[in-house]
């Protein structure tokens, strides 16, 4: 990796080198997904099996499995396997119960009422890629939030593999956060049975979760239709570091990230020189034994920069501007610099809360905004799988008080027909 000195210019270069990556999609990818998506609009299932067979090989013999069933698959894995789930399934609980909303109503004096009722989502469907990019803990953060919503009915679909069987750890996976029901289908055609409905998988009102370039350009073209998470980036992470912090872990977290895509970004921001070169050395050496060190080299080579600033303060206006998917402060005191951190996914303080740790276990959710996005986007959260409507109750004598202000702003803006719609319940 490039150690380059903070100057006010070299280091935001970089950002506009990390804003090509999330250029726009190849019209001829589009193309292909827009045809896919008509198909299954107007033939349903025939066209849903027409694609799998086209782009996976077969059929499975068996394309539904039930919530009861999902049960065999927890006997399918390992056991230590099995107990993690559980205890990362709980911490993701806990976390996300907290963010549950309540309906209110306001009940005033005058006898006016009004209020807001919160309720869950319908049904939701969940994306879980198969393959090489299987993550069962995306199933769990996807899934449980929902449930805390109170989603009446959660679909999960997913590829089936060569076999035409689904990946064991991923269905043990949906066992553990309560999905509903799985489909074993994947790709474009998926998203767009999930979002109109079939004779078989039914129509959802929102999809989640990730997948390559051909689902995540489904979803974009399908929102409206339903709704979806996010369009999700490659995977990124900033680390800011003091003196005080240890080399070993910075080339450790940053390689963690980096192994996920060719097109990932890991930077490390830091006041000390001696503890960025000595960070080349630990990556140099820590890369030799891990498996994906191809990946890892591509995505350092050339998303990947060591900044050496004058100060912390420096380093967090960078992050700032930056606004990180995850951002660690490897820092002497990291709970000081929270207040002054307002653009990042998600943050994780000190030398023991590496990025990981979010990405399995501790319970805040880890599917979170990325490309500069976090400036305005917020992490996946019970509030996702959400709605909320007001409701608004007047008497005779509060509308009466009301109606010339209600006139006027209606009249001003020209929608006689508003106005109409007050004046008549008062005209004698």
């Amino acid at each position: 990796m490039n150690i380059t000195k903070a100057n006010g210019k070299a280091e935001y270069a970089l950002i506009e080198n990390l804003k090509k990556r999330s250029g726009e999609t190849d019209p001829k990818i589009i193309n292909i997904v827009t045809n896919i998506i008509n198909s299954v609009k107007e033939q349903g299932d025939s066209a849903v099996r027409e694609f799998t067979v086209r782009f996976d090989g077969a059929i499975p013999k068996k394309t539904v499995v039930e919530k009861d069933e999902l049960e065999i698959y927890l006997d399918m894995v390992d056991d230590d396997f099995k107990s993690a789930l559980i205890n990362a399934k709980q911490n993701i609980y806990d976390f996300h119960s907290r963010q549950l909303q309540n309906s209110w109503m306001l009940t005033r004096e005058n006898g006016v009422i009004m209020g807001q009722r919160v309720r869950g989502l319908n049904r939701v469907g969940i994306y879980v890629p198969g393959g090489t990019a299987a993550y069962p803990s995306s199933v769990l953060m996807n899934a449980v939030p929902a449930k805390i919503a109170g989603v009446q009915e959660i679909i999960m679909v997913t590829p089936p593999g060569k076999d035409g069987n689904p990946n064991p750890d991923i269905m043990a996976a949906a066992a553990v956060a309560g999905v509903d029901r799985v489909f074993l289908v994947g790709g474009a055609q998926a998203v767009a049975a999930l979002a109109y409905g079939t004779e078989k998988i039914p129509k959802v009102d929102k999809i989640v979760g990730p997948g390559n370039i051909f689902v995540a350009t489904a979803k974009k073209l399908l929102y409206g239709v339903v709704d979806i998470d996010m369009v999700a980036g490659p995977s990124e992470i900033l680390i800011i570091a003091d003196k005080t912090a240890k080399p070993a872990f910075l080339a450790a977290d940053l390689m963690s990230q980096a192994e996920h895509d060719k097109m990932a970004s890991a930077i490390l921001l830091t006041t000390s020189l001696d503890i960025a070169k000595a960070t080349v050395k630990e990556l140099e050496n820590q890369i030799k034994y891990l498996q994906r060190q191809e990946i890892i080299e591509e995505s350092l080579n050339h998303f990947g920069e060591i900044i050496v600033c004058e100060n912390l303060s420096q380093a967090i206006d960078f992050a700032n501007e930056l606004a990180p998917e995850h951002l660690e402060m490897c820092v002497e005191e990291p709970l000081k610099y929270i207040g002054k951190i307002d653009n990042a996914g998600s943050v994780f303080l000190g030398n023991f809360s590496p990025e990981p740790l979010g990405d399995y276990y501790a319970g805040p959710n880890h599917v979170l905004p990325t490309s500069g996005t976090a400036k305005f986007f917020s992490p996946l959260s019970v509030d996702s799988f959400i709605k909320k409507s007001s409701f608004i109750y007047y008497t005779p004598g509060e509308l009466s008080k009301a109606k010339d202000d209600i006139i006027k702003l209606a009249d001003t803006e020209g929608l006689t027909a508003h106005a109409n719609s007050i004046k008549v319940r008062f005209d004698k």
